[in-house]
């Protein structure tokens, strides 16, 4: 059905301001600064400059640092301790004289004084279980920050610093100048925590039937912060929550382990020959053209023989990468390991998975699997994935990434069974932590102040990556299910969210350890506003090109917020700047709904409203068109002329000769009825205005109005409807595509809808 929309009467709106010169003159008020929804973010953005343009990309200036790491690490598993020595060479690529440098030490959040326990909310519960009573009032604190031995140059010298908390400012012999590079050496140790018990983004698992350990090791080296155009040295400490933000570089690493680990990482392993068997060598070779299904590199048979028997041999696995943020690695003699090929662009990359027998038969069926899908998905939402592989890692209680390497949860009971929610959460996060590879390995933010870059991003493209697997795989899908049941993405997903506690929620763009919800601030809302710009308010063409010009331009790079809002518009000619305010710097939430309807009827017979306004205009009273609404006098009589609604006079037959022959050819419809349709906005956040109209026929139609639709009111507006058929029902948002945290008032007439307590009261009473 088509509408049509046009202005009813210039005339009328002629005596409109006509009336308004005799209306008495409003006491003259303050002014006021712009509060506009649609005022330009140019107060919230920085200046355009030399290393970062107004298009949102790097600009002619850019630069970035380099840190190259050479590190030989051996894991004491007697002991659970790991020794590490390490050479930096430090690149200073900035325009900046530097005089000293400084270290990350995340580590030191474990340590015995550590500060980070002080910040958090602690209170006396009136019952708990003893264990926790020890926890939390009497076990001494577990110790497991570094112990640095020694920091020196390259010739052996001791080089002056300090250590403040989880930093560490080195001291420079003379200072760096642009172009300079400086080497230096860290030796250290620590206790490796149990991340069961003791928490953390790694450490290890303690099995006590067989007494080994799985050790998913990361944050274990000192790692140089980044210093960058924005704010010079990365100086924020680390509190537990925050994650990092690292320079790229190179690294050569040499990994001494039990004899009869199983080991992978960051990286190329680039003594493959000395740590595999013979048939392993053969079954990788083998998985390197198996692009369906993942070869067993190591069977469950050959992990169970090798956790009974523990060797006091060692053995040295080496891996180099070029151009990581980062590096992680995780080894064990529980490990099996598979590997598949994916085809990306014109070259494969392997999709690996390791995990242990406690994992089967959940990670054997579809860790690897989920791999392969992340890789494809995600690189055809961004840039190609740059790799040669991209490892999942069984690991009880975690969920974290690193270049090429990540631990993941999902384990099913002991007896192999698991449940739809295990094996739904081991794919969903494996999917995310895989796909952490692009944001913010590669297009690397900085995770300790925008953690919703890193999150935000990779879950709303975890969500397109669901929806495809759920489409590749269909088998990994439950009876019930036609689509992978994401959690995170959907609109309505989010609504409780936003709708809730104005005291407990905090603007996207807050620092990710000042924020109320953690997860539906740096997860769930940028994610679900993500995918409403694409499919609601851009369009997928629109937004997955900015998108990937976006990943494209930031890859290997150092983004900011302003970069990515800035490149979104540049690629697409969609000003954001109403969208961005709304969803990242405030806490509004979406409510939109009907007002009021009005119905009219059309007549060309005057009533004493139009001879006044034909009079003060000079014009003939028949040659003007009149509305009048439901309720006046007169709309009886013009709509119930005729004893059936079919009947009715259109408009062309009260008013053909107001028309001109041309005009009358360009009239493509012709309406029997008119409606004034009053749309209200209680909340806070502008959107488009989405309205489904049915028709009496049973017919429907929809319209979407612009969000600019609310740029000169931001409580109401109106919309003149003419209709071949008449309107029997209007409902806003009927696919629930905004996030609206209140829909009784999306309809009309009205929806009597019953409560939660009332559907309850009802099951009851059947």
């Amino acid at each position: 059905m088509k509408l049509l929309k046009y202005v009813l009467c210039a005339m009328l709106f002629t005596s409109f301001s006509t009336y308004a010169q005799d209306e008495v003159k409003p006491e003259r008020q303050q002014g006021h600064t712009n509060q506009n929804k649609f005022k330009q973010l140019y107060d919230e953005f920085s200046t355009p400059n030399v290393f970062r343009t107004g298009s949102g990309a790097p600009g002619p200036g850019y630069y970035q640092q380099q840190a190259d790491y050479q590190m030989d690490i051996e894991i004491d598993d007697d002991n659970a301790k790991l020794y590490g020595a390490e050479t930096i060479t430090y690149t200073n690529n900035s325009p900046d004289e530097l005089n000293y440098l400084w270290v990350q030490l995340d580590q030191n959040m474990r340590s015995g004084d550590s500060k980070t326990p002080l910040i958090n909310n602690s209170v006396v519960r009136p019952v708990a279980v003893s264990s926790s009573v020890v926890k939390s009032y009497l076990k001494e604190s577990f110790d497991g920050g570094f112990h640095i031995e020694h920091v020196k140059d390259v010739n052996g010298n001791d080089l002056e610093h300090t250590i403040n908390r989880t930093m560490m400012r080195v001291e420079l012999p003379k200072p760096m100048k642009s172009g300079d590079k400086f080497s230096f050496k860290i030796k250290w140790w620590y206790t490796i925590n149990d991340y069961i018990k003791d928490g953390g983004r790694s450490g290890y698992e303690y099995f006590e039937e067989n007494d080994n350990r799985l050790y998913v090791i990361a944050q274990f080296y000192p790692r140089m912060a980044v210093y960058n155009d924005v704010e010079g040295w990365q100086n924020s400490q680390f509190w537990g929550r925050d994650e990092f933000a690292l320079p790229f570089g190179n690294f050569d690493v040499n990994i001494t382990v039990p004899a009869d680990h199983i080991l992978d990482g960051t990286g190329v392993l680039t003594n493959r020959e000395e740590v595999f068997t013979k048939d392993m060598m053969k079954r990788y070779k083998k998985a390197k053209k198996s692009y369906d299904e993942p070869v067993m590199i190591v069977t469950q048979d050959e992990a169970e023989k090798a956790e009974k028997s523990k060797s006091k041999k060692k053995k040295t696995w080496k891996l180099s990468a070029k151009m990581v943020r980062d590096f992680g690695f995780s080894t064990s003699r529980k490990f099996l390991w598979d590997m598949m090929a994916v085809k990306l662009g014109d070259k494969d990359v392997m999709a690996v998975s390791l995990y242990s027998k406690e994992g089967n038969p959940l990670w054997e069926q579809w860790s690897t699997k989920a791999v392969a899908s992340t890789l494809k998905t995600y690189s055809r939402m961004t840039f190609d994935y740059p790799y040669h592989k991209a490892i999942s890692v069984h690991a009880r209680q975690q969920g974290m990434e690193y270049p090429m390497i990540c631990w993941n949860y999902g384990r099913p009971d002991k007896d192999g069974s698991y449940s739809d929610r295990v094996k739904y959460g081991m794919i969903s996060v494996i999917i995310h932590e895989v796909g952490h590879n692009w944001f913010p390995m590669i297009v690397n933010s900085d995770e300790r102040q925008w953690t919703w870059m890193d999150e935000g991003l990779n879950t709303f493209t975890q969500y397109v990556a669901e929806q495809d697997f759920g489409e590749w795989y269909p088998k990994a899908l439950s009876k019930n299910d036609k689509v992978y049941p994401s959690r995170r993405g959907p609109a309505k997903n989010i609504v409780r969210y936003m709708g809730g506690k104005q005291d407990y929620i905090a603007p996207i763009m807050t620092k990710g350890l000042n924020t109320y919800q953690f997860g539906n601030n740096a997860y769930g809302k940028p994610a679900t506003a993500l995918n409403i710009l694409r499919e609601t308010i851009m369009g997928r063409e629109l937004f997955d090109y900015s998108f990937s010009e976006y990943a494209n331009r930031w890859m290997f790079k150092h983004p900011t917020p302003e970069d990515f809002f800035r490149t979104m518009e540049d690629a697409s000619a969609v000003d954001l700047d109403w969208f961005w305010r709304g969803w990242f710097y405030t806490t509004d939430y979406t409510d939109i709904g009907v007002k009021e309807v009005k119905k009219f009827a059309v007549t060309s017979t005057p009533n004493e409203n139009g001879k006044k306004i034909a009079e003060r205009n000079n014009i003939d009273p028949k040659s003007l068109v009149y509305f009048i609404a439901e309720g006046e006098e007169g709309y009886e009589a013009s709509m119930k002329r005729n004893e059936s609604i079919d009947d009715l006079p259109t408009v062309k037959e009260y008013i053909m000769d107001n028309f001109t022959p041309a005009q009358q050819k360009q009239m493509k419809t012709t309406p029997k009825f008119f409606y004034e349709v009053t749309f209200e906005k209680p909340g806070g956040l502008v959107m488009p205005l989405i309205v489904e109209f049915t028709y009496a026929d049973g017919t429907t139609s929809r319209e979407t109005y612009p969000a600019q639709v609310w740029r000169l009111n931001d409580q109401e507006v109106s919309k003149a409807i003419a209709s071949e058929k008449e309107i029997v029902s209007i409902v806003v948002d009927p696919d629930l595509e905004t996030a609206d945290v209140d829909t009784s008032n999306n309809s009309w007439p009205k929806e009597v809808k019953s409560s939660d307590f009332d559907k309850f009261k009802q099951k009851v009473r059947n």
